[in-house]
């Protein structure tokens, strides 16, 4: 049986004199009152109570362990309360995971607005190019940039995002500009690997998709160092709009092959559980996904 339940008509039975009182007021059998009393006599192997056909009183044991108990239970409900209220309002640590250039702009923008709206609540923020084990770091939430490979998560879209092909004037004015995708192959390509496949730029057009293998003078896990690269002339990069949108609003980079269609990169929020969420991952997840397509270079 379980103990505290045991533990509740234990503590009902010694405030109300009687094991038919008590039953009464927990509305059980009195049967059943008497197995848990039984039960826990049993487990402490001591007598709670003197029994005899006129009264009921506790013994010394049962005496101290009637306070134990009231202490017990009292913690218990105020425990539950707790948690009951951090389900019910975002406070406490939310740990987020997120890539380092969409983690430092948008995600820390986010963030800075939600933690304004929620004053009971901190943020711990990892920045890194890799995927993150969210159980061993203790992750609440982590952002994923294009397809998912753990189906044990459970994910979110909040986002896509469109994806060009640019490089810097200079660049095109030394090597040409590509007409074709195939033309890529003569040409520095910068790869950025957090967008799959590492090395092949795929697109859609009239003639349906084309691959190409793409080749250039600098690869990097994330997206800053290839963008600052291809400013300088060193080549052309594929990424984000959220990435490159104010280098080309700017003149500093310019696209190219706009006639063909790339699949947009999806941005995803991945946590550990479906289930009794708390409010601090609930709301910001439904923050998020309100907040990110309305963001610069978001489709």
């Amino acid at each position: 049986m379980d103990k505290l339940s045991s533990m509740t008509v234990f503590v009902r039975v010694a405030k109300a004199g009687s094991f038919a009182g008590a039953a009464r007021e927990l509305g059980i059998s009195r049967a059943m009152t008497t197995k848990h009393i039984m039960h826990l006599e049993s487990k402490l192997d001591t007598r709670l109570f003197n029994r005899t056909t006129r009264s009921l009183s506790l013994t010394e044991v049962g005496a101290s362990y009637l306070e134990r108990c009231q202490q017990v239970l009292l913690d218990v409900e105020e425990m539950e309360a707790a948690v009951t209220h951090l389900q019910a309002e975002p406070r406490g640590i939310l740990k987020i995971s997120a890539p380092p250039v969409i983690g430092a702009t948008h995600i820390a923008t986010a963030l800075s607005e939600f933690l304004k709206l929620n004053e009971d609540l901190s943020v711990e923020m990892i920045l890194k190019g890799s995927h993150v084990d969210l159980i061993d770091e203790g992750v609440d939430i982590a952002i994923f940039l294009g397809k998912l490979q753990d189906t044990s998560l459970v994910a979110r879209k909040l986002a896509s995002s469109s994806l060009v092909v640019c490089g810097a004037p200079s660049y095109f004015e030394r090597y040409g500009i590509p007409q074709e995708p195939e033309d890529l192959v003569d040409h520095s390509c910068l790869v950025n690997w957090a967008i799959p496949p590492r090395d092949r730029w795929k697109f859609r057009g009239v003639l349906g998709e084309r691959e190409v293998k793409v080749t250039g003078r600098m690869q990097a896990n994330v997206a800053d160092p290839i963008r600052i690269a291809a400013n300088n002339g060193l080549g052309m990069i594929m990424l984000p709009k959220y990435i490159v949108g104010r280098d080309i609003e700017k003149g500093k980079l310019q696209v190219v092959l706009e006639q063909y269609r790339i699949s947009p990169l999806e941005i995803h929020a991945v946590y550990p559980h479906r289930k009794y969420l708390s409010a601090k991952v609930r709301d910001f997840l439904e923050f998020l996904q309100e907040w990110m397509p309305t963001r610069v270079g978001m489709d």
